[in-house]
């Protein structure tokens, strides 16, 4: 009788998380576009993927380990397309989003709302701002701050008793003097969690990555990782792997020395990209664990003459993309820290 009951809760259970999906999607997504979603949902959980631009996309594919369900390749939506297979056997949705926080939030709230996922892996390449690290190397940090939360006040503007820090412009200034952009105060988060109570986000400063993910990701430090784009182009030295630094997020590409210099000694972080703490945000919103890789494409504008992220960034988004791979497959042969 318990096992009927039990059955019976289970149908119920399904019939209502697909109507939750018509619901969800109906009004904007066609209805082939739904019957696959559902057809693939049955096949879930999956793992989902997040890319940002076409090199990082590319470099994915150049591994050869992303191996697309026959049956139901892809998924277009709101002009982006998931596509479904497996690495490693694993079950994956991938997708790439686009640049900045926007795309990123977006693509990553859609993930989770539409398709049976798991856990989200975010990749691609970053800014390097730590002179301890170099061109090639992969970061796999262990939380991200938001440095686009700005409060712009005159010269002698009073900076907000809560913001966490301060950039004087004038401070740059040759030879010193006033500078009529003023200062920049530097804001918090607001962070919205299932966890927590409705409208009542708390302030965050520093969005961090899953534990049990990061634990499972330190086992990736030693892997072998690519040194040349060719036989012209070779970084000085082999490429290392490095969990737990801190990396910044905004919707600037930097590539200023001075501001570069700023970022490392005020908020402590080694990677600046456009798009990684509004997935972490966007994924712990929902209760989903995620995790960070990134391959550091450049020096932000530490460097002398031009930024080599066009010859050096296709061999960091692959080196990124070999750590991705090498952490399903972790994540597989741990199965209790799906």
């Amino acid at each position: 009788m318990a096992s009927k009951q039990a059955a019976k809760c289970c149908v119920i259970l399904e019939l209502l998380s697909l109507t939750l999906l018509v619901i969800s999607v109906s009004s904007s997504t066609p209805s082939n576009s739904m019957n696959t979603i559902m057809e693939v949902n049955r096949k879930g959980p999956y793992i989902g993927l997040i890319t940002v631009y076409p090199p990082e996309e590319d470099a994915f594919f150049s591994t050869g380990a992303f191996e697309i369900n026959s049956h139901h390749p892809f998924v277009d939506l709101s002009g982006r397309r998931f596509r479904v297979g497996k690495v490693h056997g694993r079950k994956v949705i991938y997708v790439r989003c686009g640049i900045g926080m926007v795309n990123a939030a977006a693509t990553t709230q859609q993930m989770v709302d539409v398709f049976e996922i798991m856990g989200i892996i975010h990749f691609g390449i970053a800014g390097n701002v730590n002179n301890s690290m170099s061109i090639g190397d992969v970061t796999i940090p262990k939380q991200f701050v938001h440095t686009g939360i700005w409060d712009w006040l005159k010269p002698n503007g009073t900076l907000p008793s809560n913001d966490i820090a301060e950039l004087k412009i004038g401070s740059y200034n040759v030879p010193k003097g006033v500078n009529l952009l003023g200062r920049i105060g530097f804001g918090y988060e607001q962070f919205f969690s299932q966890a927590g109570k409705p409208n009542n986000p708390q302030p965050l400063v520093w969005a961090k990555i899953s534990r049990h993910w990061l634990r499972l990701a330190a086992k990736l430090e030693g892997m072998e990782l690519q040194q040349c784009v060719n036989s012209s182009h070779c970084l000085p030295k082999k490429p290392k792997l490095v969990v737990g630094l801190k990396g910044s997020t905004s919707n600037i590409f930097v590539d200023n020395g001075a501001y570069r210099d700023f970022l490392f000694q005020t908020f402590q972080v080694s990677s600046v990209d456009m798009e990684s703490a509004a997935v972490v945000m966007t994924s712990l919103s929902n209760g989903f664990p995620m995790i960070v890789i990134r391959g550091l494409s450049d020096l932000a504008g530490g460097q002398a003459g031009q930024n080599p992220i066009h010859i050096f960034g296709p061999l960091s988004a692959l080196n990124a993309a070999k750590a991705v791979i090498q952490f399903i497959k972790t994540l597989s042969h741990n199965p209790s820290q799906h």
